[in-house]
C-alpha cells in the first residue's frame, strides 16, 4: 500500500503555484545626499499624486509595463523616463518590440530565476542587450510559500542584495548613456517592485508615493490585494521595509550597506534620473 502524506504534497503544490507568481509567474555627482535625507513621507508638500492611469506605456504582450516618470524626488525634481518596470516579455509582440525601441531602450534587467526563463523565455528588443538577475534564486522553493520570508529574503539573503545591486548599477550606467531600462520579474509585482521601490528610496521619493506605485499592480493586473498569486498588499512591502530597518537601522544603511552602493553610484543615480 502507498500510503500518500496529503499535508506534504499540498505544501508543494502551493509552492509550485506560488514560484509561477513570485519566481516564474539626481543631484550633480559631486554632492552628497543620503537617501535618507529626504525621509519618505516626512513632508507632505513633497508628496506626489500617483495616477496610476497613463503610466502604461501601451505594451499589448503585457499587463504590467509602465514608468515612473514624474513622481518627485529630491529636491522638488521628478523622475524622468529612462526607468520601465515590467511584467515578463515572452508574449511581446513586433509592434511592442518597436515601442520599447523608440523608447531607447537598451538594457532589460530580468530579475527571474532560470527556470522562469527557460518556461517563459523573453521575446528579443533590437539593440537591447540583458542583465540577468537571479533575485531569488538563493532561497529554498519551499519558502515561497510564505510570501513575508520572500520580502524578508529581498533585504537578508545575500543573494537577493547581490543581484538588486547588480540591478540598480545596470540602471546607473544605462542612465547615464541618456538611454533606458526595462526591468521586469514575472508578473512585475514582487521583485520588480522592491527594486522599485529601492530605487524611488534612492531617488527620495516620498513614502506614500511608493506604496502606491507598489499597490498599483493591482490595477494592472485586475487583482485583489487578497489574491497572493496575482496582486500584492502593502504588509509585503512593509515587510521589507522592516527588514531593512532592523537589519541596518534604515533604508539608508540598506542601501549603503546591503547593496554597497557608494556615493558615487548614488549621485550618479539621481543626476541621470530626476530633471
Amino acid at each position: 500500500m502507498i500510503v500518500v502524506n496529503t499535508f506534504s504534497l499540498r505544501r508543494r503544490t502551493a509552492a509550485i503555484a506560488l514560484s509561477t507568481s513570485l519566481l516564474a509567474a539626481p543631484v550633480a555627482a559631486t554632492v552628497v545626499v543620503s537617501p535618507a535625507a529626504a525621509t519618505p513621507g516626512a513632508n507632505p508638500a513633497l508628496s506626489s499624486a500617483v495616477f496610476t492611469p497613463g503610466r502604461e506605456i501601451g505594451l499589448t504582450g503585457t499587463q504590467n509595463t509602465r514608468t515612473l516618470d514624474g513622481y518627485r524626488g529630491l529636491g522638488g525634481k521628478h523622475v524622468n523616463d529612462l526607468v520601465l518596470r515590467s511584467d515578463n516579455l515572452s508574449k511581446i509582440t513586433a509592434a511592442d518590440a518597436r515601442k520599447l525601441t523608440k523608447r531607447h531602450v537598451t538594457t532589460i534587467v530580468d530579475l527571474r530565476t532560470g527556470l522562469e526563463k527557460r518556461f517563459q523565455a523573453n521575446r528579443p528588443v533590437p539593440g537591447a542587450r540583458t542583465v540577468n538577475a537571479d533575485v531569488l534564486g538563493g532561497l529554498p522553493p519551499i519558502a515561497l510559500v510564505d510570501l513575508k520570508q520572500a520580502y524578508s529574503a529581498f533585504v537578508t539573503d545575500k543573494q537577493a542584495r547581490t543581484e538588486i545591486r547588480r540591478a540598480l548599477l545596470a540602471i546607473r550606467s544605462t542612465a547615464a548613456r541618456g538611454q533606458t531600462t526595462l526591468f521586469h520579474c514575472s508578473a512585475g509585482k514582487d521583485r520588480t517592485g522592491w527594486v522599485s521601490a529601492t530605487l524611488l528610496t534612492i531617488l527620495g521619493v516620498d513614502r506614500g508615493t511608493i506604496k502606491a506605485d507598489f499597490l498599483a499592480s493591482n490595477r494592472f493586473r485586475h487583482a485583489s490585494p487578497n489574491d497572493v498569486l496575482n496582486g500584492v498588499n502593502i504588509g509585503l512591502l512593509n515587510t521589507s521595509f522592516s527588514a531593512a530597518n532592523r537589519k541596518y537601522g534604515s533604508m539608508d544603511g540598506y542601501i549603503r550597506k546591503g547593496l554597497r552602493l557608494t556615493d558615487a553610484d548614488i549621485n550618479s543615480l539621481r543626476a541621470s534620473l530626476l530633471r
